[in-house]
């Protein structure tokens, strides 16, 4: 995902409001990436238990969800495919799992949980700057597809029915982290606070005094942080997914490292999309579907997800173009 700039309506680094809230905030790596936690609490000391209780959560969630950690729970999952029989899931994988298989039906297939034998194949071409070999990218594909996932609801099992399969959460499992981390922070009474998870925001209601939580959306690369204007918001999600900090250049054009699951390659650039939803979950799966889509194919899909609009964004020649769906609330 693209970084998006989040701060406070009133402006950031205001450490307290009107009334008798503070605001508290603390910076970890988690997931791989920095996770920035705000919250508006009674006092200091609230906040900061609170906070902690979140990146334990956050940790909690890494254990469950990791597709770079041979032991998590997703990668034990993988491992057995495929499957003498179906593996019970916790309720978190479980519910990752529904929603990613949701999403891919609403998306025509643009976004893939089992992707990861693909994501692997591509990770070695920006290494290498060079396109998978076609017998590879071949053999990748075989083991790729939502159908290969079956679920049993009555006993919450899990079987995976092609070899080598790779379940990989990258687009979908920090955004239901953030989710499942502002949930947390309101039964330890925090009702204002901002997940910034890289890129993946999540809010909850505006801090007090304020309209809601303001968060500057990049543009292109070399655009600028706030190219893509301003977003005022409270709960609800914002993620953007695009090439602006990771990407390759093969063959003199320039590749995402989001892989497109119907080819194996990632998408072509410059090219970002800013997906606004009621939840992270669906924000941080649905950027990546409308990423792979783009504009022509993209909008349409983005209308099918009730509460959600996206802002796309592309280079044409020397020109930027973009295109705001229905209910987009920034010109």
């Amino acid at each position: 995902m693209t970084a998006m700039t989040a701060c406070l309506a009133g402006g950031c680094g205001v450490d307290t409001y009107d009334g008798p809230s503070v605001r508290v905030a603390d910076t970890r790596r988690c997931m791989g990436v920095p996770w920035t936690i705000t919250v508006c609490a009674a006092d200091r000391a609230a906040g900061l238990a609170a906070i902690a209780a979140a990146f334990s959560e956050v940790d909690r969630l890494e254990r469950i969800l990791s597709d770079y950690d041979p032991t998590s729970e997703l990668s034990r999952l993988s491992a057995t495919s495929p499957s003498a029989a179906p593996v019970a899931v916790s309720d978190d994988l479980w519910a990752v799992l529904v929603r990613a298989a949701e999403i891919t039906d609403g998306t025509d297939g643009a976004f893939d949980v089992t992707v990861g034998p693909l994501t692997v194949l591509w990770r070695q071409s920006r290494r290498s700057g060079y396109l998978p070999r076609p017998d590879k990218l071949a053999a990748a594909r075989a083991a790729v597809g939502s159908d290969a996932i079956v679920r049993d609801d009555a006993s919450r099992a899990v079987s995976l029915s092609r070899p080598t399969m790779r379940l990989d959460p990258g687009g979908i499992g920090m955004g239901y982290a953030a989710d499942r981390v502002l949930e947390l922070l309101a039964r330890h009474g925090i009702t204002s606070a901002m997940v910034d998870a890289s890129g993946d925001v999540a809010v909850a209601a505006a801090p007090p005094g304020a309209a809601g939580w303001r968060i500057a959306v990049a543009g292109l690369p070399g655009a600028g942080k706030t190219a893509g204007g301003t977003l005022l918001l409270q709960n609800a999600a914002v993620t953007t997914s695009g090439d602006a900090n990771q990407a390759v250049e093969i063959d003199g054009r320039r590749y995402s490292h989001v892989v497109d699951p119907r080819t194996g390659i990632g998408v072509a650039g410059p090219a970002a999309v800013t997906v606004i939803a009621p939840d992270c979950t669906t924000a941080d799966a649905l950027a990546t579907a409308a990423n792979v889509l783009g504009p022509e194919a993209g909008p349409a899909v983005i209308g099918r997800f009730p509460g959600c609009s996206a802002r796309f964004t592309w280079r044409e020649g020397d020109a930027t173009r973009s295109l705001n769906t229905p209910g987009w609330p920034i010109p």
